[in-house]
């Protein structure tokens, strides 16, 4: 028999929009990323938005490396006030509803890497561990006030993503081309 903290965790989030004025609306949805932050492990959920924002950017004429971390600079930018709009409308830090930074610095751990389903899986994967461990100054960029706080340490966790990302394929690409996983 489950106990009610585990179907607590289980169960889905409240929106909370009551009070939320109309134009205010639009980005509320954009912060609880399109109503992933109100599912059960709404960061893990929301963080999936990032695939398709990572696979927009050479699709949308992004294709270089520099075009793609100015992407990625102005998606994390983007995230600050959003989320701390979102902060502000729900009065708790972080609140778990809000995943924008999930989604929107996602890019951050693909950036100079193929876009192929094995690169996305250990990104996705690497993304969501250092998201969840934290590892100095992830932690510590926590702290940082409103929405800036909410996206630092997500930004720091995708660099670490990105380091290791590529560190895996640099020594595992060989292998992943054999399987016929790389182009």
């Amino acid at each position: 028999m489950f106990n009610s903290a585990i179907l607590s965790k289980l169960s889905f989030k409240r929106p909370g929009f009551t009070g939320c004025p109309a134009w205010k609306m639009p980005f509320l949805l954009l912060a609880i990323g399109l109503g992933t932050g109100l599912l059960p492990a709404s960061g893990t959920a929301g963080a999936l938005l990032g695939i398709p924002v990572a696979l927009a950017l050479p699709w949308l004429g992004l294709s270089s490396a520099w075009s793609q971390a100015a992407a990625c600079l102005a998606l994390a930018l983007l995230a600050v006030p959003l989320c701390g709009m979102a902060e502000r409308h729900y009065g708790r830090k972080d609140d778990g509803r809000i995943v924008a930074d999930e989604y929107l610095t996602f890019p951050i751990a693909m950036l100079g890497l193929p876009h192929a389903p094995v690169v996305f899986a250990v990104a996705f994967l690497t993304s969501r561990l250092f998201d969840i461990v934290k590892p100095p100054p992830a932690r510590q960029l926590q702290a940082l006030r409103g929405g800036l706080g909410i996206v630092a340490d997500d930004v720091a966790a995708c660099l670490f993503s990105l380091l290791t990302n590529h560190a895996i394929f640099y020594f595992m690409g060989p292998f992943f081309r054999q399987q016929g996983w790389l182009p």
